[in-house]
């Protein structure tokens, strides 16, 4: 058995990585597994650790830091998000094809730490359509938004830094390019 692929699914938030990626987890030729990330931040009702999160301590957080463990790691309002390298290699040695789908500055430690990793950038047809998704979401203060749209001209301008650059203006057409990526590097 060969070792599954390594795929970075990355772009500036409200891009419609979600969206897209729905559109073609479930495909059985792919062979994905969806990488879980490990928090520091509460469970929310419902959720399970192992299943939506690896939920853990800073101190363990941070002591996985030290020890290496992390593919890729942030802080993000007082809390730590990151990809434990094992869990991933773990999937990979089975054959699978691990799909993280992460925001720009992790996706950029992942590219760096392991250079065969298919990095996939999503973008959208313009800011303008940008704007208005993450608008249309009304689930924000204009503040929030702006800074969401500051971030997203800033994260555009990296795009070269990945491998193939996926323009979402039809997500059935970017799911079907997507696939078609994964595909020719099985």
């Amino acid at each position: 058995m060969s070792k599954g692929l390594l795929i970075i699914l990355s772009g500036p938030s409200g891009v419609g990585k979600g969206t897209i990626r729905d559109a073609f987890f479930n495909n059985p030729e792919l062979n994905l597994a969806f990488s879980i990330s490990m928090t520091t931040r509460s469970k929310r009702a419902g959720e399970e650790h192992g299943r939506e999160y690896f939920f853990v301590s800073k101190e363990e957080f941070k002591q996985a830091i030290e020890d290496g463990k992390l593919l890729e790691y942030a802080e993000f309002v007082g809390n730590y998000y990151g990809t434990p390298l094992e869990y991933v290699e773990k999937l990979r040695n089975e054959g699978k094809n691990v799909l993280l789908e992460i925001e720009v500055e992790g996706a950029k430690q992942v590219i760096q730490k392991c250079p065969d990793a298919l990095s996939i950038f999503i973008v959208p047809p313009s800011l303008d359509e940008l704007e208005r998704r993450i608008r249309g979401r009304a689930t924000e203060p204009e503040e929030i938004v702006q800074q969401r749209l500051a971030k997203a001209a800033k994260e555009l301008t990296l795009s070269n830094q990945y491998r193939y650059v996926v323009c979402n203006d039809n997500v059935q057409a970017a799911a079907a390019i997507i696939t078609t990526i994964i595909k020719s590097h099985m």
